[in-house]
């Protein structure tokens, strides 16, 4: 191979390759923006005398319309249908009911689960559609979202090592290894790798990756307090207290069958015990802000708010079994789905005069009424230290009346309909799930995966025909879907390119490469395979890993015939290790995750350093030792 001279447009690369290097650590203006001022350096330079070659200005913001930006936004698109329908929410309430609410337990069943599905999937639609079910988690757990989304992103990275569609690099291995082959002597000619050849090394990097961070992750994930979204932060029980002086907890409790409270109304207990029942849950059906006039029957559950000692005071007399937890009405009661609002009576409205029976307020409204605020006074079933506990179902309202109610978020979004009450709270998930389009939703995003998986269609439009057929079909609208798009991240991946082509089209990359390989000269073949390895996980820092596995495995499998060593393991190396992408976040899944979790660049490295060291050992030792 002829020696690559260093020329002046390969010095400017590398300056701007440091200068991008230092915005990225040092943070002085956000990552996006920085990307955004390297791509219009890289245009403004490429007008400079003898520079001409760092970028082709025509097709500077080519990368907008990239095959990878098109198909985030598009899978961005994808989960935001999927969340809308609910599914999300489903979704998230299996895992927390297998994995609890403890980070150790929950992480691994995320981090395993996208893992699994990016192996068969491009890896950054894995972690967007996942992105909801994380965010749900978060906010119903109150683990913090830069707690989970690193080890997810990260195992779906991984997951793009288990199969040979798992990646891009994986799917382009096999037709590198063909151009390979002709230059090689007959003896020497590499065979094709097939689907499952490199699942050994993919499940031992995902099971690695999950143990880093059960293990490491209280020292090396980030504690910054972002949570999922929809919640203030506060939950129910605190909001009660600190607001309205209301000490309340909402227990689920179990009634068994044959129990003495057969026949009784809600209405009776509540008012016997001072609780509020705001759900039953009977013969698989649950029903939340049940009406008072509700009969018991056994066997049910009772999600009943009130002091958790009184209620178990009342169950050890009746025979009932206090929950330690919630577990029916788990996903109905999740923050991110209903919560404690305020609203107000209007002037002039209607119902003044009336009471809550009479105007059948649970039925009508679809919400709990758990306490009038009136002047300084606050009425509730509920006994406060202040205040006897009142039937306030009996209570007639009157104009500016203070109402607090248990409501799903759904049900108050529709109030702001209602001229009767103005709705005070604003600090709310104002989503109106559409459950009656999941089948639209389900179709979609099955489409656009068998096109992925069983046909040669481009990964963009595969993708972007979900996303248009969720659009066409009302699960979502394009106002929606436009909101759904994290613009950030687009911008910064977009941005990057340019910056990618420039180290590839000016020589750079192949000067790098040829320094590396110059210090390797006269090494064993395990340490040349290992500098390889190194190469092509710095190369995919600054470029594409398409990029650096098509420049890097020729080069590979030369040095592989020179020194004795396996051609194919050598180009293998090289199509795993440009998966080895943690330091910063120019992976199109390190990109993703930057906003929603808050994550800074040193985040990513002092996570990301542990994670490509721990890639490196554990990649090489099992290449090895199986092939």
């Amino acid at each position: 191979m002829d020696p690559i001279v260093l020329n002046t447009e390969m010095m400017v690369v590398l300056g701007i390759l440091a200068f991008t290097i230092f915005l990225f650590v040092s943070e002085i203006v956000r990552v996006d923006l920085a990307a955004v001022m390297v791509m219009v350096i890289v245009g403004g330079l490429s007008y400079l005398p003898g520079l001409g070659n760092i970028a082709d200005v025509s097709q500077l913001f080519a990368g907008f319309s990239s095959n990878a930006v098109i198909s985030i936004i598009a899978v961005m698109i994808i989960g935001a249908g999927l969340d809308k329908t609910g599914l999300m929410n489903k979704v998230a309430a299996v895992i927390l009911k297998y994995g609890g609410k403890t980070e150790t337990r929950i992480i691994p069943i995320i981090s395993g689960t996208v893992g699994f599905i990016s192996s068969f999937m491009q890896n950054v639609g894995a972690a967007a559609l996942f992105l909801p079910v994380v965010s749900r988690i978060s906010a119903r757990t109150d683990l913090p979202l830069s707690r989970l989304l690193m080890p997810m992103g990260f195992c779906a990275i991984l997951g793009g090592t288990v199969t040979l569609v798992g990646s891009s690099p994986m799917i382009l291995l096999n037709d590198l290894i063909v151009t390979s082959n002709a230059d090689l002597p007959e003896g020497q000619k590499m065979a094709a790798f097939s689907l499952f050849s490199v699942t050994p090394i993919g499940v031992a990097l995902i099971f690695t990756g999950i143990l880093y961070f059960v293990i490491f992750g209280r020292w090396v994930l980030p504690k910054a307090k972002t949570r999922g979204d929809g919640t203030s932060g506060q939950s129910m029980a605190e909001y009660l207290k600190s607001t309205y002086g209301l000490k309340s907890d909402l227990v689920e409790v179990f009634v068994p069958e044959g129990n003495i409270l057969i026949g009784n109304t809600l209405e009776d207990i509540m008012d016997a015990h001072h609780l509020y029942i705001i759900g039953t849950s009977y013969a698989g059906q649950k029903v939340i802000a049940p009406r008072n006039s509700t009969e018991i029957l056994t066997p049910c559950k009772l999600a009943i708010l009130g002091r958790a000692r009184v209620i178990e005071e009342i169950c050890d007399i009746y025979g009932l079994q206090v929950l330690a937890e919630l577990d029916d009405f788990a996903e109905d009661f999740a923050a991110t789905k209903a919560g404690v609002a305020e609203l107000v009576v209007a002037p002039g409205s209607g119902i003044i005069g009336k009471s809550g029976q009479e105007l059948r307020f649970r039925g009508t409204y679809g919400m709990s009424l758990l306490a009038i605020h009136r002047g300084a006074d606050t009425m509730s079933y509920v006994e406060t230290d202040e205040h006897e506990a009142t039937r306030i179902g009996k209570v007639p309202l009157q104009a500016g009346d203070a109402l607090l109610v248990h409501t799903p978020w759904e049900m108050l979004t529709r109030m702001r309909r209602d001229r009767d009450f103005v709705v005070v709270t604003s600090d709310f998930p104002e989503e109106e799930l559409r459950p009656k389009k999941v089948g639209w939703a389900l179709l979609f995003f099955l489409i656009a995966l068998c096109l992925i998986l069983f046909t040669d269609v481009r990964l963009s439009l595969c993708v972007l025909t979900g996303a248009v057929g969720m659009i066409v079909t009302r699960v979502l609208s394009i106002d929606e879907a436009y909101d759904a798009v994290g613009w950030n991240t687009v911008f910064l991946l977009a941005s990057l390119i340019p910056l990618g082509q420039a180290v590839q089209n000016t020589g750079t990359a192949g000067w790098i490469a040829q320094q590396v390989l110059a210090l390797l000269d006269g090494w064993p073949v395990w340490g040349l395979q290992a500098g390889v390895a190194v190469l092509a996980t710095i190369f995919t820092l600054v470029m594409s890993n398409v990029g650096a596995t098509v420049l890097l495995v020729p080069l590979a499998v030369s040095i592989a015939v020179a020194s004795g060593g396996d051609p194919a393991i050598f180009a293998l190396t090289v199509a795993v290790s440009t998966s080895n992408s943690f330091l910063i976040p120019t992976h199109q899944v390190n990109a993703l995750i930057m906003g929603p979790a808050g994550y800074r660049v040193t985040d990513f490295i002092k996570a990301g350093s542990i994670m490509t060291v721990l890639f490196l050992v554990v990649s090489m030792t099992v290449m090895n030792l199986v092939y």
